[in-house]
């Protein structure tokens, strides 16, 4: 397996195995876009922003929604989730519908997640000072 990549790397790799894919966007577990290869970050918005809500919407009618496709005249938009993070990809009319869910879960699945904040721990001497204090 590779190693984990940022987004941007990992969007251009998509962009190179998966001609059918058009737009893409990466939404943190914020909700707010962490990649895209739209060089308009309203329009990237505006993607995640509806993935968001096409997954909401889902959620309501079949709870656990890991991947959907919407197909429409024009091509499809599919979103695949993992744990809180998803990405959202545009595609050509007609995609093979296997094929993008496989690409886009490789390419989210590449991504780094982003680091969490280190917690700090009390020093020992002074948690053995609480701990004395607790028992006084």
């Amino acid at each position: 397996m590779l190693g984990a990549m940022d987004a941007a790397q990992a969007i251009a790799d998509l962009e190179e195995i998966s001609p059918q894919v058009r737009d893409v966007v990466v939404i943190g577990a914020d909700g707010a876009p962490a990649g895209s290869n739209l060089s308009d970050e309203a329009a990237a918005g505006r993607l995640a922003d509806g993935a968001r809500r096409l997954v909401e919407t889902a959620e309501a009618f079949r709870p656990g929604v890991a991947q959907l496709e919407v197909a429409t005249l024009a091509g499809s938009v599919f979103v695949v989730r993992d744990g809180e993070r998803m990405i959202a990809a545009t595609t050509t009319p007609e995609p093979t519908v296997g094929l993008v869910f496989y690409d886009l879960k490789t390419c989210l699945r590449s991504i780094e997640p982003p680091k969490k904040a280190a917690r700090r721990r009390a020093p020992a001497k002074k948690a053995e000072e609480k701990a004395e204090d607790a028992a006084s």
